[in-house]
């Protein structure tokens, strides 16, 4: 730990905002923290770019307190995904300074005098219907505390392919696009024959019975012929997200070497 995270720890105890215990952790340099039902890897920044991300489904809100206060102490940007109204109602009267977006399920916090990560990059977030806006917002909120800027484009399904076509000119700089599409999945296809750059697809839950929950749209995507599309899991919003964030930040590094 260099002197200036030591200071900002030091001042964080003073104020009475960072409990004793976990200044003690923070200041030991350990690489995994042990929070009895948590094991917070302390290390993934340095090893993967970004720190660990909270998946809430599943912790009570007091274990989703416990890591936040730790991963603060370490000085990093907090976000948590699958996070219920419930669990934000005990959780946002402790991180005033956090954000729920109750569409997404997701709960960030920046780091102490911070104002995110800035890595970089340009993704457009595309969706076929308008049932897709709570994992589409789900991959948003990702690139966002990656540091990517996002162009978000609603309602642009196959069913009506014009749509798609007046927003062409807002793809044409763009890193990567995230194409989120329940009922048949096609949308990811017709983007990926416009686009020069890589296309992510997330299958939804959204549509009728034989949509089977969204395997339908997985398996539609997976069987694409467009050779720039490639998927990830069902409602992963997270996901596709998060590795688009990987390649625009890459990109972005490519256009401005340091």
């Amino acid at each position: 730990m260099n002197p200036v995270q030591l200071e900002k720890l030091a001042r964080q105890l003073l104020d009475g905002s960072l409990p004793l215990a976990a200044f003690v952790e923070a200041a030991s340099g350990e690489v995994t923290a042990d929070l009895d039902e948590a094991q917070i890897d302390l290390d993934r920044q340095r090893r993967c770019g970004y720190p660990e991300v909270v998946f809430g489904q599943g912790k009570t809100a007091a274990t989703m307190v416990k890591i936040f206060e730790r991963m603060i102490a370490e000085g990093v940007d907090v976000l948590a995904t699958r996070v219920t109204p419930e669990h934000a109602a005990e959780i946002a009267p402790r991180f005033p300074q956090g954000r729920y977006n109750a569409t997404a399920g997701t709960f960030r916090i920046p780091k102490p005098g911070g104002d995110g990560q800035r890595p970089g990059g340009r993704v457009a977030v595309v969706t076929a219907g308008t049932g897709d806006l709570p994992v589409a917002e789900e991959a948003r909120e990702t690139l966002e505390w990656m540091g990517a800027e996002v162009k978000m484009i609603f309602d642009v399904g196959v069913a009506g392919p014009h749509r798609l076509l007046e927003h062409l000119e807002q793809f044409a700089d763009v890193d990567v696009v995230v194409v989120i599409a329940g009922m048949e999945g096609a949308l990811p296809s017709v983007v990926g024959g416009h686009v020069a750059c890589p296309v992510i697809g997330v299958p939804t839950s959204v549509g009728y019975g034989a949509n089977l929950g969204g395997l339908s749209a997985l398996l539609s995507m997976l069987n694409s012929c467009a050779a720039n599309v490639t998927v990830v899991n069902i409602d992963a919003g997270f996901k596709g997200g998060y590795v688009a964030g990987l390649i625009a930040s890459r990109a972005h590094a490519i256009r401005n070497p340091t």
